[in-house]
């Protein structure tokens, strides 16, 4: 194997001050120009990318492919004012190339590295496949430094504040209560198995009985669950918990770390976001009431709004027929929605029923009106059309018009269903208004903390309670006594974090007691034997002091889509996996050797 010489500069680094010196560059062929008498390769390394000159009148130039990896020594040159770039950091200068060296060719590429705008068409399973070649282009690696950076600021922040970093175990208990675990055989007992943790919650909390009182870790969580373009088997969050804090001692750190973080990246990286504000505080009912969720998207303010009261006594069948099975008449308005054609609220409609919706009723708001049966003129002169207008009487009009805050050119889509299943169409209509609209910024991030949610919600399927979070969960303190009486009463003392419509973190007060712990188990369908199998470790270690101790735990990659406006968490992963949990570049999972089988005592059937 040949020796070469290594770089002396980098060549994103070259400027007009290197002009006159000799430099060697390491790196790749980006781009290549055969003019004939004069050949021009754009090389890249990490740093960027420079313009060479070869002079094929006086070196012979070897045949050169894109994405060859080459060494090449030579003298850097001021351009002509006419060749300058001034896009381009390294655009004032060339290198003349004096020696080149062909470190390793390149075969023809599977797809157009130097080319952003083709490579927005190129399949994403074989940009996978050839995930080592996807990297390579700047963009990916800016993806990859902006995350890398996101995590050396986080651990800065809390190393400041006297958090220990400690690493959990990778192979730990299965205790399936929540999503599915990975399993992995334990060969020198056939029949017993690890789990991949699909969080370190359990260990946390007992590096809390163990009185660390400060903890962090970047860690590496696994679940066995549908894929969507925000979620991936395995995936990297920032594990935090802290003793004898309140719910508010946690709100106030992890606010204080995302707003230094982002905005010191916003910065370092010129991302076209604007700084981050301090955070809105909602509790879950809040958040049901006025956005039909649990993760509002707050960069606009169109909240729902409630008929209720004003169609009271109403005989419109739809409204009437809703009210007295103790359902909900609520909208959401669609500002300019008013010049909507009929075909285009018909398909506004048909995306309601596509989440659920029975139908959609709308009333559409101007400020002059036709003079037709349809009509009702307001006394403020608002002018409402829907056919339906007919069956309701003024009053109840005017009501709807003052509780929706209709303006002219409103289009009001009201929804009539159980609250629930009702708040399940709005919100989803709410965001897509929000979408046609321009309303959702992509330069805000509108982060709010979503707190107070249910301790428990009904499973019709299983005939039992499940935990809204996670069992280890606390109630809050006032509402303790409703464990055994009144469990869909019960609050906890739990709080999310929500981005522009996007969960982002979830967190909450712990569990520290083992009589309160045993009775949520219990609650949750989890008897004493059961308790004793899969939960023996924490229930006693919470026996010897166990201080009251509270954490959250935010995603890595999703901060990361927030940054960069990613839609798909595996643009900022680095070796993702693709559709069913797949690895198309390790052709992982694969088959394993029989031998494999018989070593774990295990058989194929």
């Amino acid at each position: 194997m040949a020796s070469f010489q290594q770089r002396t500069q980098g060549c994103g680094e070259l400027r007009l001050a290197h002009a006159g010196q000799t430099v060697t560059l390491n790196g790749w062929v980006h781009r290549l120009r055969d003019m004939g008498s004069l050949v021009f390769v754009d090389m890249r390394d990490g740093t960027g990318l420079c313009q060479l000159f070869l002079d094929p009148t006086k070196h012979p130039i070897p045949e050169i492919k894109t994405e060859t990896c080459i060494s090449v020594t030579g003298q850097v040159v001021e351009r002509a004012d006419k060749d300058k770039n001034p896009n381009s950091p390294t655009g004032e200068v060339d290198v003349v190339v004096e020696t080149l060296q062909i470190l390793n060719p390149s075969k023809p590429l599977p797809f157009p590295l130097n080319d952003e705008g083709q490579m927005q068409s190129v399949n994403e399973e074989l940009r996978i496949k050839h995930r080592y070649l996807d990297i390579r282009r700047p963009a990916m690696r800016k993806k990859l430094a902006l995350r890398a950076a996101a995590v050396r600021k986080i651990r800065a922040y809390l190393d400041a504040r006297d958090f220990i970093e400690t690493e959990t175990p990778i192979f730990t208990k299965s205790t399936p209560e929540g999503a599915r675990d990975y399993l992995v055989p334990y060969r020198l007992d056939p029949g017993l198995f690890y789990a991949l943790p699909q969080s370190p919650q359990q260990y946390k909390q007992l590096l809390m009985v163990a009185g660390l009182e400060r903890y962090y870790q970047i860690a590496k969580c696994f679940r066995d669950e549908s894929q969507r373009s925000d979620r991936q088997p395995e995936f990297t969050q920032l594990d935090l918990e802290m003793s004898f804090v309140t719910q508010e001692d946690i709100l106030q750190l992890i606010e204080g770390m995302t707003v230094s973080v982002i905005n010191e990246l916003i910065d370092e990286f010129a991302l076209e976001k604007d700084h981050l504000v301090p955070f809105t505080r909602l509790t879950y009912d809040e958040s049901m009431a006025r956005y039909g969720c649990d993760k509002p998207d707050l960069r606009f303010d169109l909240e729902l709004f409630d008929l209720g009261e004003a169609v009271q006594g109403t005989e419109f069948g739809v409204f009437k027929g809703t009210l007295e099975n103790g359902g909900k008449i609520r909208g959401v308005r669609f500002p300019g929605g008013a010049s909507l054609s009929r075909k285009e609220v018909a398909e506004l409609e048909e995306f309601a029923k596509s989440f659920g919706a029975k139908g959609m009723a709308s009333i559409a708001i101007t400020s002059e009106g036709q003079g037709s049966e349809n009509e009702f003129t307001s006394a403020s002169g608002l002018v409402a059309k829907a056919g339906f207008l007919k069956f309701l009487q003024p009053a109840q009009i005017e009501g709807i018009l003052s509780a929706s805050g209709a303006e002219a050119g409103d289009l009001l889509c009201i929804i009539a269903d159980e609250y629930m299943a009702g708040n399940n169409v709005l919100y989803r209509l709410r965001h897509e208004i929000g979408e046609r609209t321009g309303l959702r910024d992509p330069r805000k991030l509108a982060f709010c903390f979503v707190m107070d949610f249910p301790l428990v919600e009904w499973n019709p399927d299983e005939n039992r309670w499940d935990s809204m979070h996670h069992p280890f969960t606390s109630p809050k303190a006032e509402d303790m006594d409703l464990i055994e009486t009144d469990p869909g009463a019960i609050r906890a003392d739990c709080y999310d974090i929500v981005c522009n419509g996007t969960e982002w973190a979830s967190g909450s007060i712990r569990i520290h007691r083992p009589d309160v712990q045993a009775r949520v188990f219990r609650l949750l369908g989890i008897d004493d034997a059961r308790q004793k199998e899969r939960f023996g470790h924490i229930l006693e270690a919470f026996s010897f002091g166990a201080p009251p101790h509270g954490g959250i735990a935010p995603g890595i990659d999703r901060m990361i889509m927030f940054l960069l406006n990613e839609e798909n968490i595996r643009e900022v992963i680095a070796f993702p996996k693709i559709g069913l949990g797949q690895d198309p570049m390790m052709e992982a999972p694969s088959e394993i050797d029989e031998v494999q089988w018989k070593e774990m005592g295990l058989r194929k059937v």
